[in-house]
């Protein structure tokens, strides 16, 4: 299945994108945050519903089957919100890709580097992205991340995929600036407003959803159309079943949490001379099976 947010921030609602391509409104799906369709609180897709694994994903898949046709349609220019509500931890991994590691001069890590970006960074896939007071090195960086559908903790390697609920379409937008030059770690240069744009929506991958080749799917981005990454997470240092692994040794991970899980070459501080984002770019990207997404860049604030 394919879940998606949409509406105005603060007021967002559930839909599934159903295999026709209709879009409906799934606030009418009843769920363990929403009093199984009580009308006690509004579902969405968050650590409540994630929580309840299989069976939560079953029960929307039987939804969509009997009920989502008598859904009301989302309308045509509705806002996509982030594809999940905020989770309690967005975490990143840096320098994953050999080539990316290779344009930026680093050895091939020995072990996942790990890094958080703050989740009020979040934002829907054709947000505009406004830079960063006092930002003059802001960068991209198309990612597949996953959604962590069970709570992990110690998980072992061979056991990591029942713990995901599914795959979403991420930009790591960074400052360099602050990321590198502003004496901290790097969650400063990765989490200003917008730096996060998580969607179109995220494809589930509990059975029987059709399987998603995670291993070796297509990344690429552009910048006012020309393409600046173009790779295959088939060049992953450590694959997804790893990562969540690794992570789960150092933090408990819980339903809804993101790991989003590095990027290829072609970022902006691999260029030579390095190039970033200005005023009126446009920035595109996508994952092969996965959708894309758009943000228009804006100045900074005054």
């Amino acid at each position: 299945m394919k879940l998606f947010r949409f509406g105005p921030p603060g007021d967002e609602r559930p839909g599934v994108l159903l295999p026709d391509g209709a879009r409906v409104d799934a606030s009418g799906f009843g769920g363990a945050n929403g009093a199984n369709g009580a009308g006690v609180a509004r579902v969405d897709w968050n650590e409540a519903f994630f929580g309840e694994g299989e069976a939560g994903l079953g029960r929307l898949a039987r939804w969509v089957a009997t009920d989502a046709a008598k859904a009301p349609r989302v309308p045509a220019g509705a806002r996509l919100a982030p594809a999940i509500a905020r989770p309690s931890k967005l975490v990143c991994i840096g320098l994953n890709y050999r080539d990316h590691a290779r344009e930026s001069g680093a050895a091939l890590p020995g072990e996942p580097i790990i890094f958080l970006k703050a989740t009020s960074a979040l934002a829907g896939p054709d947000d505009d992205l406004r830079l960063p007071v006092g930002g003059e090195k802001t960068d991209w960086e198309v990612e597949l991340a996953l959604v962590i559908g069970a709570r992990a903790k110690y998980v072992a390697r061979e056991d990591a995929m029942a713990h995901v609920a599914g795959f979403v379409l991420h930009n790591d937008y960074s400052e360099r600036g602050f990321q590198l030059e502003r004496h901290g770690q790097w969650t400063k240069g990765k989490s200003a407003d917008g730096f996060a744009p998580l969607g179109p929506f995220l494809l589930t991958a509990a059975p029987p959803d059709e399987p998603f080749n995670y291993a070796s799917t297509r990344l690429w981005l552009k910048v006012n159309g020309e393409t600046k990454q173009d790779g295959t997470t088939a060049d992953m240092i450590f694959d997804v079943p790893t990562l969540v692994s690794y992570v789960s040794q150092f933090m408990t991970l819980l339903p809804g949490d993101v790991i989003s899980t590095g990027t290829p070459a072609g970022v902006g501080l691999g260029h030579k001379p390095p190039v970033y984002l200005r005023p009126g770019d446009v920035v595109e990207y996508g994952v092969d099976g996965l959708g894309q997404a758009r943000q228009r860049i804006l100045a900074a604030a005054e």
